[in-house]
């Protein structure tokens, strides 16, 4: 893992000068780091608001592999197709702002590279991206929900 003084350093570097974007890679980790997003206009943290965490029993959703164990016993199957996981503990959030309109809707066609949604992780905003072109079969989070490593986001065929 790459050590955070190092990335403090980077984006240091990025605000004092004139470059837009850097990017770095040490064996397999990798960095970008982006005066403004390709998708998104550069916004405050504070626009987005975690939802409150109340205390009750920690629930986690079911991997992929679990909810298809669970079809067999009668439990709910995900649609067929390739599922775009989290890359990421954090928030999930389906637009850039809470009046925007959410980057993708079920039915829409996207392509590779194209911005599906947004997990807020440690105070910072980091764009999803769909690793493959089809069509967004459904979205299996809802809006403001966390989100484990992993876990399924949508399904796109």
């Amino acid at each position: 893992m790459m050590d955070v003084r190092k990335i403090k350093k980077l984006i240091d570097l990025l605000e004092d000068s004139h470059i837009a974007e850097i990017e770095i890679k040490e064996g397999e980790d990798s960095v970008r780091i982006s005066r403004t997003g390709s998708a998104l206009p550069p916004m405050p943290a504070a626009m987005y608001q975690p939802s409150p965490v109340f205390p009750g029993p920690a629930i986690a959703p079911p991997a992929a592999p679990a909810a298809q164990d669970a079809a067999e016993d009668g439990g709910e199957r995900l649609p067929k197709g390739h599922a775009v996981t989290s890359p990421m503990v954090g928030t999930f959030y389906r637009a850039s702002s809470p009046t925007a309109k959410p980057f993708v809707e079920v039915g829409q066609e996207v392509r590779t590279g194209d911005t599906l949604c947004i997990i807020e992780a440690m105070k910072m905003l980091n764009q999803i991206q769909a690793d493959k072109s089809g069509t967004v079969k459904a979205v299996l989070v809802e809006n403001e929900q966390p989100v484990e490593y992993g876990q399924p986001l949508m399904i796109i065929d």
